[in-house]
């Protein structure tokens, strides 16, 4: 009968019992690990137990199975010398060879493979390299060259030789000669058909399962799988496929429900393998927070009018046992139906006018206390939040948001109220666009006058700018025209001081000359520049006549009375 097994890296198989050591861990026991209180851990772990044995039990095992020889960390040839040693010891046809090879000629086997040899339908392995010699030289008389084969392959199937060794990421599902399968983990084995084959039906990646298996509601990932089939005769004409190992690929904060008759037990993240044909999987489930608008069916109001709620709902699925207990296949369908009950309670207290006010029934839309019905709206709605959440624990969920996000009112009463709500609207909108229409008229204006402003302000900029410049160049003019009148007052000065001091140096220099000849030449000097500056045809009248001296005593004497009269 099947049992439950485990194989390193928290993997588990469901099916039989299997002997086939792995080279690095052990088996066990479980259905996988589980996160415990250290103080309660040996009481969970005895009671676990209890339950799996109740939901497994055990039958036969590998070691059952005759001429099979896992492979342990010797390797293949050792497990080949094992099996040749058993068959010898029941008295059948060994499988290694006695040949020797040799380095000169024949058949060559190279380092890391193995012969395969056809000895009258019997396998013959050589499992030594070098050169293998064929007819004449050696008796090959009843024997002929298959080819070789790598000692790591993962499969060898050869004349009832079956040689299985798989990786770490690998499974094989192998069919024993009694059509009872199991499967094999980072290990492998060599076995014997004496009284029929070991089929290998599948090596299975076990990372990369083909299957994704989504939440139908929310479209999240829950995991992979794979199925194995086995084709079997059911009679002389036909031939079927029999699902006989299921691979799951579970990712963290994610589980399974596994199903024995009426008996349920939740497998963990991990990858797992079912081989017992009495275990079923009952569904994947997500154990992290989900969340989804929901629409409900027709609720009626107490006066009769229709009306069909848009729900947000946020959930978290925390014991996934007590949903599929209730015959559940999503958290989804569980709150569905739910919360279309207990709405359609809550909206069967209110009244059409009191929902059409009321747009939301979210805890964040709290009434001011303002309106009549705010308070019983109020309390509506934290019942309805505590009642949902009540009820979602039966079902193992945790529920950690409700909200009506939306409403649609349907029956005459809703038609003529949205007649009337849409006419509103419109007026609304069209008052709306003539306050748009204003403003933007507004707006202009006033943009266009501080458009004038700023130019005006600019223009005055401009006329300030150019007075400034004229009177600075006036300012600039003056100052010139007075340093120039300056300076040119200046040169005169100099020139008549400069003008006199020559005179009086000259007027000193003759006064100096007492020769009378020499003054006298002074004057006939004179005489000549006075000539050769106005012409030697110029006629010069002296003006120191009689009547001339007459009138310089007048004024000489005109001037001293004057001067008399003036003292008195």
């Amino acid at each position: 009968m099947p049992t439950s097994t485990h194989f390193g890296d928290s993997s588990t198989v469901v099916g039989d019992r299997t002997v086939v050591e792995d080279r690095d861990a052990t088996f066990r026991n479980d259905f996988g690990p589980v996160k415990e209180d250290a103080s309660h851990a040996g009481s969970k772990r005895a009671s676990k137990e209890r339950a799996l044995n109740t939901f497994v039990t055990t039958g036969h095992t590998l070691e059952d199975r005759p001429f099979f020889v896992p492979i342990g960390k010797d390797g293949l040839v050792a497990a080949l010398q094992k099996l040749d040693k058993q068959l010898k010891d029941s008295n059948r046809p060994h499988i290694l060879s006695g040949m020797k090879p040799t380095n000169w000629i024949g058949r060559e086997i190279s380092p890391g493979n193995i012969g395969l040899v056809n000895h009258g339908g019997s396998p013959k392995i050589l499992t030594r390299p070098g050169r293998y010699p064929g007819f004449p030289l050696r008796n090959w008389w009843a024997r002929s060259w298959v080819g070789t084969k790598g000692l790591s392959d993962t499969v060898i199937e050869f004349r009832g030789l079956t040689v299985v060794q798989v990786s770490q990421n690998q499974a094989a599902v192998v069919s024993d000669p009694q059509n009872r399968i199991f499967v094999v983990k980072n290990s492998g084995f060599v076995a014997f058909s004496v009284e029929g084959p070991f089929d290998v039906l599948s090596v299975v990646d076990q990372t990369h399962l083909p299957t994704v298996v989504r939440d139908p509601v929310t479209g999240s990932t829950l995991g992979w799988t794979h199925e194995v089939k086995m084709k079997s005769s059911v009679n002389a004409k036909e031939q079927r496929d029999y699902v006989v190992a299921l691979f799951l690929n579970i990712p963290a904060n994610n589980c399974a429900i596994l199903q024995r008759g009426d008996d349920l037990e939740l497998l963990g993240a991990g990858q797992s393998v079912i081989t017992n044909p009495n275990v079923t999987l009952r569904g994947l489930y997500t154990l992290g927070e989900n969340q989804l608008e929901m629409p409900t069916k027709d609720i009626f109001t107490r006066d009769q009018v229709p009306v069909s709620l848009t729900i947000y709902l946020k959930w978290q699925l925390t014991e996934p046992l007590k949903l599929t207990t209730h015959g559940y296949n999503t958290p989804y369908d569980a709150l569905r139906d739910k919360t279309q009950s207990i709405l359609t309670q809550l909206v069967a207290h209110l009244d059409y006018s009191a929902m059409i006010k009321q747009r939301s029934l979210g805890p964040d839309n709290m009434e001011d206390g303002t309106e009549p019905s705010s308070a019983f709206l109020d309390a509506l709605r934290t019942r309805a939040m505590d009642e949902m959440h009540e009820a979602a624990l039966e079902y193992g969920i945790v529920l950690k948001d409700l909200a009506v996000i939306d409403r649609q009112f349907k029956g005459e009463i809703a038609a003529t109220m949205d007649k009337l709500t849409t006419r509103a609207l419109e007026a609304q909108v069209e008052a709306a666009n003539v306050d748009r229409e204003n403003s933007n008229k507004v707006k202009q204006e006033e943009g266009a006058l501080s458009v004038a402003r700023i130019k005006a302000q600019a223009m005055n900029t401009q006329s300030d700018a150019e007075a400034y410049r004229v009177i600075a160049a006036a300012k600039a003019q003056a100052q010139k025209t007075l340093i120039e009148a300056e300076a040119q007052a200046q040169a005169t000065r100099l020139a008549a001081e400069a003008e006199a001091e020559a005179i009086r140096i000259k007027s000193a220099a003759d006064a100096m000359v007492n020769d009378q000849y020499a003054r006298e030449m002074g004057l006939r000097r004179m005489e000549v520049n006075k000539v050769q500056a106005y012409g030697s045809r110029t006629i010069f009248v002296p003006t120191e006549s009689s009547g001339a001296q007459m009138g310089q005593a007048m004024a000489v004497g005109m001037a001293a009375g004057l001067g008399s009269e003036a003292r008195k």
